[in-house]
């Protein structure tokens, strides 16, 4: 795998479209996650938000992009796409991601800063390891966190759990 590539401007501007899905996903009262597929030309293919609330734990929006891109992309295709999220994928979405063939993750924040603001909070770990995604895809290219969008995905956290004092 190569070394992490750093976050362009072109990056960022899909990371806020990611953030701003989460947001509605927030609204809707479902979890603040959200993800954009772009193909190799730049433009956004996919994109979806967190569908948990209903009780289907598997309705992340990396897995749903996995999920699209395998139905509707050639293994070429896919492997030049970005997926582009507002936070890093869990174990389950990073194994969909590297069994399709996609290509580079774009994060805007990690595991490691979001099991550290559940930690911060007293919130109880999740059922699942809270690996990042190249200990279970080591050959995907990844790039993130990015400093920029921090705060804001910190706060849709924040809400979620009613965090007081944030």
């Amino acid at each position: 795998m190569d070394e992490p590539q750093t976050i362009g401007d072109q990056d960022r501007a899909h990371l806020r479209r990611c953030v701003e899905l989460a947001r509605e996903a927030l609204e809707d009262g479902d979890e603040p996650f959200g993800s954009v597929l772009v193909d190799a030309r730049g433009t956004a293919r996919f994109e979806d938000r967190n569908r948990v609330k209903d009780g289907d734990a598997t309705r992340h929006p990396e897995f749903e992009i996995a999920r699209w891109s395998a139905a509707h992309l050639s293994p070429a295709e896919r492997a030049e796409c970005t997926v582009y999220t507002s936070g890093e994928h869990c174990p389950m979405c990073s194994a969909a991601h590297a069994w399709v063939g996609l290509g580079r993750i774009v994060y805007a924040t990690s595991t490691e800063q979001l099991t550290g603001w559940h930690r911060e909070w007293g919130l109880p770990a999740g059922p699942v390891a809270a690996l990042p995604i190249n200990a279970v895809a080591p050959g995907v290219a990844v790039s993130g966190p990015d400093p920029d969008l921090a705060d804001e995905v910190r706060e849709l956290h924040a809400r979620l759990h009613r965090v007081v004092g944030r």
